[in-house]
């Protein structure tokens, strides 16, 4: 391992709801130094903006690094690189600013219906799940559903709220890897910074290998 590669830092973000799993094909690949942030219990109507903050205390203030964000991590990850000016946020299989949310989203934020389905009824469906987020057959279906199984409705409930109503003024520049399959956050007319052919929005377990090469090749500086 070269110089470089040893002196790199990864703060690794998991997706809403979701744990250290689905980056199970992605740490043995990175070169550097890395570590996976788990999610708080938000506290009573807790902002973003204060949560952020308490998340953040993961991320030595100095310490130059790549906050990696998958999906809503990937929101969290843009807040800490606030908070955090040596932090460089990186995005997998998310959205740069709130003006990327897709049509969907937008529906779903405008008639509220998200306040109407309890959170418990996404394990009810782990078929229509997968198919919406890409997930293959065998080992990825599997840890999806075991994912599902463990959500806690508190936090997936505020979770969605949050990334619904994301007050992205201002936020900083970052680094987007974006699947060309992804259904959640489909490619749009702004250009992405690496685009993976046939990735879903699980990719960061299917395509461990082309976002590792991303990372290790990012530039220090």
């Amino acid at each position: 391992m070269s110089t470089a590669a040893a002196s790199r830092v990864f703060y690794l973000i998991p997706g809403l709801g979701a744990d250290e799993r689905v980056f199970q094909n992605l740490l043995p690949l990175l070169q550097g130094e890395a570590h996976v942030v788990h999610w708080l219990t938000p506290e009573p109507a807790e902002t973003l903006p204060h949560y952020v903050a308490r998340m953040a205390q993961a991320v030595p203030p100095e310490q130059p690094c790549f906050v990696v964000g998958v999906s809503f991590g990937g929101v969290v990850a843009l807040e800490i690189a606030r908070l955090r000016p040596q932090a460089r946020a990186v995005l997998v299989s998310s959205i740069p600013d709130a003006d990327a949310l897709p049509r969907l989203l937008r529906l779903i934020r405008a008639t509220r219906v998200y306040k109407l389905v309890p959170p418990q009824a996404f394990k009810l469906f782990p078929r229509a799940g997968q198919w919406y987020f890409g997930v293959n057959n065998g080992e990825e279906y599997e840890v999806f559903k075991q994912i599902l199984k463990d959500m806690e409705p508190h936090y997936t409930r505020w979770a969605i709220d949050r990334l619904l109503h994301w007050d992205s003024t201002n936020v900083g520049r970052s680094i987007q890897i974006l699947g060309s399959h992804d259904r959640v956050f489909p490619p749009g007319p702004t250009p992405v910074e690496y685009l993976i052919p046939g990735g879903t929005h699980f990719m960061v377990l299917s395509h461990a290998a082309e976002i590792s090469r991303i990372l290790n090749a990012l530039p220090l500086n």
